[in-house]
């Protein structure tokens, strides 16, 4: 599938030119994203990297999706796609911590949470992640745009091209992957080795 080049490093598996494209559609704070990204570490990426059965031939897109019932998801991937502009090569590490400390982003623990408060914790993430210098850039992206009062932040368009990618293929909720091009509804969050591994050997055709 197409892909803005600013946002390369959605790439988070696989080579850019691999003729074979896996979408994944990932929101920071659904629980069935967060178990996705484990299996694609744990499964997908030593098959299609580093010399595995599909290197060369599968290349996995993280979709960031934005789902607007959880309170903090729009405040969740701004930080995403910030962590992927100042560093693109911890954006996929970035996120996996934020999966797996998506319970502090979760409704009830941010209640009492002021926007500023929210963009400042997940700044505390991306510390624990991304080189110290890049630290104050990352804090940068997420501060309102001055000299308009609803102009959103320095990623706004990035996230806009994201909601807009999802929006126009139909995508409504995490995780949602599509092969090639095609929605397939068959894969779930619960899928482990031999899933994928049956998927792969029945799609990929090069």
């Amino acid at each position: 599938m197409a892909l803005q080049p600013s946002l390369r490093p959605l790439v988070i598996a696989g080579c850019y030119e691999a003729p074979h494209t896996l979408d994944i559609f990932l929101d920071y704070v659904c629980p069935f994203s967060a178990k996705m990204s484990r299996a694609i570490d744990t499964v997908l990426r030593p098959l299609v990297e580093n010399g595995g059965k599909y290197d060369g031939k599968v290349k996995v897109i993280m979709r960031p999706q934005v789902q607007p019932w959880h309170a903090t998801s729009t405040y969740t991937h701004e930080a995403g796609l910030a962590a992927l502009r100042v560093a693109p090569e911890h954006f996929w590490q970035f996120s996996r911590v934020l999966f797996e400390r998506q319970e502090e982003f979760f409704d009830v623990p941010v209640s009492n949470l002021t926007p500023l408060e929210i963009r400042e914790k997940l700044a505390e993430v991306a510390a624990s992640v991304i080189p110290a210098d890049k630290v104050n850039d990352f804090k940068e992206l997420l501060k309102h745009k001055s000299g308009h009062p609803n102009g959103g932040v320095a990623v706004t368009d990035d996230l806009k091209y994201t909601i807009k990618f999802a929006r126009q293929n139909g995508v409504h909720v995490s995780p949602t992957t599509l092969w090639d091009g095609l929605i397939a509804s068959e894969i779930s969050s619960s899928w482990g080795q031999k899933e994928w591994t049956e998927f792969l050997a029945h799609k990929v055709i090069v």
